[in-house]
């Protein structure tokens, strides 16, 4: 943590530091539970916060000179950070380790591991999401269903009926098996998955609090780990892009796609490592966040069986037991707000963090330049002036409101919106028809926390449901749920 006496010092109001630890007791409560700690930060100070007055703390900027972390929520502050391009930056989705990139051979990889469309900014960000777009057309896009659903009828065949199951691994396997072939071309369940597995591996050792506290390479220590696995990751994907070069054929999975894009007017087209760099952010943008949505909305259909029921009706009445047709998804009127829903009162990114690239005003306190700026999507969804009873899992209330992208905003907004944002909805809709017209999934008392949520939430330790034939049974199952969830859902007892 950087702490020169020479860096300007944050105005914004938030707490002092603490006598013991200092700076560090707030950054351990914030990568315990990031909801929860800048929920209370929220309520004693108000919808701008720093995570410590006067500064000094260095959460996810690379830059050597951090002013300090400031939280904000609510559609004026989502708007401003959204839309203002050229003054909130984005960074690679490795943080602080980036900075570590040019140690030495073996942190060569950090150069573009995850960095995609996060590492870029100002005009180069939009040259290189126009290289993009082709792959996530709507008609590309589209082209994808069969293959989504193949893989979701592969992992339904394979579900144990009357078994204890982690649905949340089960959506975690499914998304990743979807990503690998829209990515790659290639269905993970075919070949044992190495990839896509070494990609999730590899994420999961990123987002270890471990790996930011001991950023060492020796043998034992997560960092060391990662190290070895991106390296790894590097010559696989490497290998990858010559054969789908020399292939020259009309394969269109998304990294043939990007490695075929050409700016119209330049010619400029992709690196290899800037290749590598957009197929690592694409896989964990459209697997992670996939499957945790899935999983809480099946969670909290599991808890309100007359939303279920009615939705299960709507999908036989359309679709009579068959997956849906693209054609046929704007006729699932529920299941969108269903989802909708899920992801407002349980949202699957909770955070969209920037770095101020200049100096700047926000709420009416200066930020110097360098100041990570963190806008709380879920904050944002839970505010009762936007959402009466905000914690209330209402898919009715989308009857009735038609809220803007600034207020609700799981896709982010501007320029910077969600690209894969079409694909995901068809994705996660395609998912829930099959998987609730032949199963009912019925939630086993237990606690359930969210993860910490600086990146993505889900379910701490898994979410444990049994599986059934669809027997419209919904209110087996309903109630007897602890933990953390409680406060960001309202739940029956």
């Amino acid at each position: 943590m950087i702490t020169t006496l020479d860096k300007p010092k944050l105005s914004v109001p938030g707490p002092h530091s603490a006598k013991v630890f200092g700076r560090s007791a707030s950054l351990f409560r914030l990568v315990s539970d990031s909801i929860g700690y800048t929920s209370q930060l929220f309520q004693t100070y108000g919808p701008i916060v720093a995570l410590n007055y006067g500064g000094g703390t260095n959460l996810y900027s690379p830059l050597p000179n951090c002013p300090g972390t400031v939280f904000v929520y609510g559609p004026e502050f989502v708007r401003q950070v959204a839309t203002q391009h050229e003054i909130y930056y984005k960074y690679p989705l490795t943080g602080k380790l980036y900075r570590k990139k040019d140690d030495s051979a073996r942190t060569e990889p950090l150069k573009h591991f995850v960095v995609g469309l996060f590492g870029v900014n100002s005009n180069q960000h939009r040259q290189h999401r126009q290289l993009l777009m082709p792959a996530f057309h709507k008609q590309q896009i589209e082209s994808y269903r069969n293959d989504i659903v193949a893989i979701t009828q592969s992992v339904l065949d394979h579900l144990q009926m009357g078994e204890p199951t982690d649905i949340a691994e089960v959506m975690r396997l499914l998304t990743m098996r979807v990503a690998t072939k829209t990515l790659f071309g290639k269905d993970i369940g075919e070949d044992g998955g190495s990839t896509g597995r070494q990609l999730q591996d590899a994420l999961a050792l990123l987002t270890s609090p471990m790996t930011a506290l001991l950023p060492f390479d020796l043998p034992g220590l997560p960092y060391h780990r990662l190290l070895t696995l991106i390296a790894q990751l590097d010559d696989k994907m490497r290998a990858m892009i010559v054969r789908k070069r020399a292939a020259d054929n009309e394969a269109r999975d998304v990294l043939s796609m990007l490695i075929g894009a050409r700016d119209a007017e330049s010619g400029a087209k992709l690196s290899e490592d800037e290749l590598l760099g957009h197929a690592g952010v694409i896989f964990a943008a459209g697997h992670e966040t996939s499957s945790n949505a899935l999983t809480w909305t099946l969670f909290l259909l599991s808890q309100h069986p007359q939303v279920a029921a009615d939705l299960v009706d709507e999908l036989q009445n359309v679709l009579q037991g068959e997956a849906p047709t693209v054609e046929q998804l704007p006729q699932l009127p529920l299941l969108e707000r269903v989802i909708k829903e899920s992801m407002r009162v349980l949202s699957p990114v909770p955070w969209n963090g920037r770095v101020t690239a200049q100096p700047t005003e926000l709420g009416g306190y200066a930020l110097p330049q360098g100041t990570e700026v963190f806008v709380s999507i879920y904050q944002t969804h839970h505010m009762s002036e936007l959402y009466p009873q905000p914690e209330t899992f209402n898919p009715k209330r989308w009857e009735a409101i038609e809220p803007t992208i600034f207020e609700y905003n799981p896709f982010s907004a501007g320029p910077r919106t969600c690209i894969g944002a079409s694909f995901a909805m068809m994705e996660m809709k395609i998912v829930l028809a099959m998987l609730l017209q032949r199963y009912r999934l019925q939630c086993l008392p237990q606690k359930v926390d969210r993860s910490s949520g600086l990146v993505v939430m889900g379910p701490k330790q898994g979410l444990s449901m049994i599986v059934h034939s669809q027997d419209r049974q919904f209110a087996q199952g309903v109630g007897g749920i602890w933990g953390n969830v409680r406060e960001m859902a309202k739940l029956p007892d």
